[in-house]
């Protein structure tokens, strides 16, 4: 089956690639681009060939179904393909709408001409995927828009606008045309290109003109080694485009595809690809087909006007639906649209957002402080304070003003949704929405299916999700849900160590360097330590046989509830983030010591990754066979898009996977026996892997 449609125009063939949804350029679509142009070369009625996208889209690249597989290296290779078409001795033109990513960029690169509709958009994604561009990119964009542009699109990954690339001579001509028109404007321009019966440029004739490029080269590599030190990738590139300066184009793409293939047996790209496929596979829940009915969403309630409440509001906002908030008081009220409207104008003076825009989401949003005023709105998530009580009262309010079919969402960290939603006569109807700090800002949404939550309300929240641009990963209900339930054992385990001989600092500095955004006692001064010490207190009745260190509890009956008290375990100045190592701290930890006669001893940095990532895999773990998490890469999905956990590492489960799952259990077990702490027994799950011979993800 021929993955290309072919139609002649009087003297011009055009050929579009017809694989949806992308035109990925997997091995079936790269024959039909062959064997298309080929016939149209050896047609003596054409005298030019147009390569364009059968829908709204010119290509998205390489087919990463194949990564790995003996397809990606099965010939015609792409780099095989762009040859064939710079050779050939009728112009081709790429005629580019839609998005023109990574491999489709390269393969339009290979063309004598480009033109672009006005919407298309241009990128070179591949180092987001631990990976340079493999099939000319790193050799050809420097060549036609200059060393230091091509370095820094090349490395950003993010995507251009046809104008841009008109701009900077990429494209030759932009339609600004309505779409549908595009194809008869490139057969014009084709036309036009016969007409001047010229000799047909290639960029791969051209040399890269940038004086004294080594001194800028230099520099680029010092760059990347302090912004992104455990990514390979991007030092690669920079050494590519040396390549592209130095050697002769056929030995820069040589070196260019050694390159590439070794940056795709690096475990830093096979952990981003992973993460690539598996944000992919969160909205997909077994249970539930496309066929499923969805609920119209067009106004939204928000119950509190807090931070979290404020945050949420406007990720609702940003996507054009009405909000109606409500608090408490006027004044609450008043405060938190201020906020909103704050963040707004300093995005309006970044040039982020335009005065239209601004005015649009500041008029969607209106306050009210009377629950009835809710009655017609299609969905409420409530964001009041962590207390099941205060959840009870804002249900049973909900329950008797909203409207039939309308969805009731709770914002809890922690709480019991399928409780929350008992709290109702609709508790189908109930789901949980755990949007991160700030909510507007950070990407994940924990959507928490309870035990009678029906399938056309997750379907729809999850839908919402995609449309408020969240990673939205599906949790069952557990104190904690998937990844504060983890991080629960990661931050018990940090303190631990503190209290047998480590410090916060050093604590926190070994997992950022290992990789984490931020280490868990700066990650706990940010959130605020009162929020650990109330769920701790919970704890201690609940769950006696936990062994908790009371060292937490010392720093907050000091009144060191991180950086809203200007004090944690850490200090800040005013107006301030820096976290500064405070003396009083180390005097906390010390009496601490001495009252439970522990003796410090030294802590390595290995012992403070192993104890702190091996416990975020044990629960993980556990997390999965009860079924909580409906796959392993959800669960990496939660951390890194929440958590602030290593992209190039994957996400815990995977990583633990990389490490093998048969090492990983000596350590807990050697911790078990140390430690007396019934946590550290393997997950049966890990026991059942190493026994069959599989991985978690």
């Amino acid at each position: 089956m021929s993955l290309t449609q072919t139609s002649f125009n009087q003297s011009v063939q055009v050929i579009k690639l017809a694989y949806p949804p992308v035109n990925g350029l997997g091995l079936a679509l790269r024959r039909s681009i062959l064997k298309d142009v080929q016939e149209a070369i050896e047609n003596p009625l054409v005298k030019a060939i147009v390569l364009t996208g059968a829908e709204a889209v010119f290509s998205g690249g390489a087919d990463i179904k194949e990564f790995g597989r003996p397809e990606s290296m099965t010939e015609p290779i792409l780099t095989t393909v762009i040859d064939f078409l710079e050779h050939s001795p009728k112009p081709i033109i790429a005629a580019i709408q839609g998005a023109c990513m990574g491999g489709g960029f390269e393969l339009a690169m290979g063309c004598h001409y480009r033109i672009a509709h006005k919407d298309a958009l241009f990128s070179l994604p591949e180092v987001k995927l631990g990976l340079l561009p493999g099939a000319g990119g790193t050799q050809k964009l420097p060549r036609m828009i200059g060393l230091e542009k091509a370095f820094n699109f090349i490395t950003s990954g993010e995507s251009v606008k046809a104008s841009v690339m008109h701009d900077w001579k990429v494209v030759e001509q932009l339609c600004t045309e309505e779409l549908d028109k595009f194809s008869q404007y490139a057969i014009k321009f084709a036309e036009q290109v016969i007409a001047l019966n010229k000799p047909l440029p290639r960029i791969r004739d051209l040399s890269v003109d940038y004086p004294n490029y080594q001194a800028f080269l230099d520099f680029a590599k010092n760059t990347v080694k302090t912004v992104a030190p455990n990514y390979p990738a991007p030092q690669a590139i920079v050494e590519c485009m040396s390549a592209a300066c130095s050697l002769p184009f056929i030995q820069g793409m040589a070196f260019e595809r050694a390159r590439f293939i070794e940056l795709m047996g690096t475990p830093e790209s096979k952990a981003m690809r992973y993460a690539f496929t598996a944000e992919r596979a969160c909205s997909k829940i077994p249970d539930i087909g496309e066929d499923t009915q969805l609920r119209e969403i067009h106004q939204l309630g928000v119950i509190g006007s807090g931070t979290m409440g404020g945050g949420i509001a406007m990720n609702f906002l940003n996507a054009g639906i009405q909000v109606k908030m409500l608090d408490t008081s006027q004044e609450a009220l008043d405060r938190g649209v201020a906020t909103i409207r704050k963040n707004y104008e300093n995005s309006l003076a970044k040039g982020k957002l335009s005065k239209e825009q601004y005015d649009k989401r500041m008029a969607l949003l209106s306050t009210t402080l009377d629950f009835k005023e809710l009655s017609q709105v299609d969905m409420v998530i409530e964001a009041v304070f962590e207390e099941m009580s205060v959840k009870e009262s804002v249900f049973k309010e909900l329950d008797a003003v909203l409207k039939p079919g309308a969805i009731l969402a709770t914002n809890t960290s922690t709480l019991d949704v399928d409780k929350i939603a008992s709290f109702t006569k609709r508790p189908s109807d109930v789901i949980g929405t755990h949007f991160f700090s700030p909510a507007n800002v950070m990407k994940l949404l924990e959507v928490v299916r309870g035990k009678q939550t029906s399938k056309s309300v997750l379907a729809t929240v999850m839908k919402l999700g995609k449309k408020i641009k969240k990673t939205a990963v599906v949790s069952g209900v557990c104190d904690g849900f998937i990844g504060n339930r983890m991080l629960e054992h990661y931050v018990r385990m940090a303190v631990q160590l503190v209290e047998q001989g480590a410090t916060p600092q050093q604590v926190d500095q070994a997992l950022e360097k290992w990789g984490m955004v931020m280490g868990p006692f700066r990650m706990s001064d940010l959130a605020g330590n009162d929020i650990g010490w109330a769920i701790r207190k919970r704890r201690y009745v609940e769950k006696p046989n936990v062994i908790y260190s009371k060292l937490a509890d010392d720093i907050c009956e000091a009144g060191r509830y991180g950086q809203k008290t200007g004090k944690g375990w850490y200090r800040y100045e005013a107006g301030q983030r820096k976290a500064l190592p405070d003396p009083e701290v180390q005097g906390i930890i010390e009496k601490f010591r001495e009252k439970n006669k522990i003796k410090a001893h030294r802590i390595t940095d290995q012992e403070i990754i192993e104890r702190t990532i091996y416990a975020l895999i044990n629960e993980g773990a556990r997390i999965l066979e009860e079924g909580i998490a409906m796959r392993a890469s959800d669960i990496d999905m939660v951390y890194l898009t929440g958590y602030g956990f290593p992209v190039f590492r994957g996400g815990p489960m995977k990583y633990a996977d990389q490490v093998g799952l048969f090492n990983i259990a000596n350590v807990m077990k050697n911790l078990q026996t140390k430690s007396q702490d019934e946590f550290w027994a393997p997950a049966p799950l890990i026991l059942q892997s190493i026994e069959s011979g599989k991985s978690l993800t």
